[in-house]
């Protein structure tokens, strides 16, 4: 009895009973958190569950609605069940049937179950829990379209400029693998919904805190110059608001911010057509900027950098 004790069947036990309204649900993730490999052993010896055992659980974690269940209530469990509920949501997530995927496709049903893990990030005690869930959720095109398409997303911003360090990164992480893990998705959709989406996501570029901003910095560098995003840059880059952002943070007080606004800053430069306004303002400051940029991080060894400052000397010569 002892060995039983410590396990996350034992775990899990103690506390889903105030949490369940059904006894059935309380069956489920006690059988789900035995059958589903977490990260204790009730025995043992460990055997493989029957996969008609584990089709019949899985099939019944759905119709009792115990995934939501236990995201909803995650914080009533004991630190170490948080950790085997983690377990059996990222295990039935990976569970494929031929082409299917049977708990995306629940969750796809579902949604709640995303933004309740979403909504984790409210709370510091669990919100590296449910971070992790929903990292897994993200993996799944369906289920980050669910995200990304709905008002919940724009969550993001709030959760990563009011949190504390750890969360904060954990939610920048979850906001880089929704906008960059599913490519051509994501491109449609900053491209239907261009206005809101950049709109909130210069409050980021914009923020007072050194490794936001830095992070959205870079992300913005990544989303402009990949392939599925050439609308995009395109119209990112013909906006003299953005040029203008741009070339304050190239003279940013930290040397990091400067290096990635020049990533950014150099898509508008070599732009071999760029819009009227664009040239007018680089034409505008064209001495400035050459000597700007003939002074700027001298000091960094780095071949690629030292090309692209060159090829845009000569970019800004020629206007």
């Amino acid at each position: 009895m002892a060995h039983l004790e410590a396990s996350p069947v034992a775990r899990l036990a103690k506390t889903l009973p105030r949490i369940c309204s059904k006894s059935r649900g309380f069956s489920m993730a006690m059988a789900a958190s035995n059958t589903f490999g977490t990260s204790g052993t009730a025995t043992k010896q460990t055997i493989d569950p029957l996969p008609e055992v584990v089709a019949q659980l899985a099939q019944e974690t759905y119709n009792t609605d115990l995934l939501h269940l236990l995201v909803l209530n995650i914080a009533r469990l004991e630190f170490e069940a948080r950790k085997d509920v983690v377990q059996i949501f990222n295990n039935l997530l990976r569970r494929q049937i031929g082409t299917r995927w049977p708990t995306v496709d629940y969750i796809a049903s579902k949604p709640e179950v995303i933004f309740a893990a979403l909504a984790g990030y409210e709370n510091e005690e669990v919100a590296l829990n449910t971070g992790m869930i929903l990292k897994e959720i993200l993996r799944h095109e369906q289920l980050s379209k669910i995200l990304l398409y709905s008002d919940q997303f724009y969550k993001f911003p709030h959760y990563i400029e009011t949190t504390t360090f750890g969360i904060s990164c954990d939610a920048f992480a979850n906001f880089k693998e929704t906008l960059t893990r599913h490519k051509p998705m994501v491109a449609e959709y900053i491209d239907k919904n261009y206005d809101r989406f950049f709109s909130s996501f210069t409050t980021l570029i914009l923020s007072n805190n050194y490794v936001t901003k830095r992070q959205s910095l870079k992300l913005l560098g990544e989303i402009l110059l990949d392939r599925a995003n050439f609308n995009v840059m395109t119209r990112y880059i013909a906006n003299e608001a953005n040029l203008k952002m741009m070339m304050n943070l190239l003279r940013d007080k930290s040397k990091n911010i400067q290096f990635e606004a020049f990533h950014v800053f150099k898509v508008f430069v070599a732009n071999p057509k760029k819009p009227t306004q664009i040239e007018t303002i680089l034409r505008r400051n064209k001495d400035k900027l050459l000597v700007f940029l003939q002074n700027f991080h001298n000091d960094k060894e780095d071949e690629q950098f030292s090309d692209e400052k060159q090829f845009l000397i000569v970019q800004i010569q020629g206007l």
